[in-house]
């Protein structure tokens, strides 16, 4: 493995492991003990609990003897191939706001808010990310879409007009520079 992609790969796990630990203001409560267990000083997050549902509504307790199963706690990255991979990043920082992964020590990297994330596999012959050939679509979360939208279209950006869904909210459609569909979703 060469010297440039292993410090990449440190890099990035150290960006995808700090993501996990919460903000010095949501990790202690009043009544939580002052020290930090040494999984939690490395930077793991604690494990996710599964939780078995039986109907909507309906939590069961997991199965007896133990056998929980461990998940993942939320998504980590979103890694693709652009064709000029420092104009696309570029593009994403300033219109979006996301911030990208740092190449050094001492960078900060994008921090999400939590909040629900679907995770939908789609029919190979879905018409929801645009041309056949993308394989995948990017959808962000938004406070304002209305805002969001008059701020990329006076830069010069085409996107569809926002459409609401009741009990979902209000999606807008996009693309970035490469032609990656993204769509921009204002829970309702």
């Amino acid at each position: 493995m060469s010297v440039e992609r292993r410090r990449f790969l440190q890099i990035a796990s150290y960006v995808v492991g700090s993501s996990f630990l919460p903000a010095q203001s949501e990790s202690r409560n009043d009544s939580a003990p002052a020290a930090e267990s040494p999984s939690q000083a490395a930077g793991s997050a604690p494990p996710a609990k599964t939780v078995v549902q039986s109907k909507p509504g309906e939590v069961a307790e997991p199965e007896p003897g133990g056998t929980e199963m461990e998940k993942v706690a939320g998504i980590g990255g979103l890694f693709f191939r652009a064709h000029d991979p420092k104009a696309l990043g570029d593009w994403y920082q300033q219109h979006l706001g996301v911030a990208l992964t740092p190449t050094s020590e001492g960078g900060t990297v994008w921090q999400q808010e939590a909040g629900p994330t679907s995770f939908t596999p789609s029919p190979a012959a879905t018409k929801c990310f645009g041309h056949l050939n993308k394989a995948w679509m990017v959808n962000f979360r938004v406070h304002d879409i209305d805002k969001m939208v008059a701020l990329l279209r006076a830069a010069g950006i085409e996107l569809k007009d926002p459409e609401s869904y009741p009990n979902n909210g209000r999606f807008a459609r996009l693309q970035d520079p490469e032609g990656n569909p993204i769509e921009l979703w204002q829970p309702a």
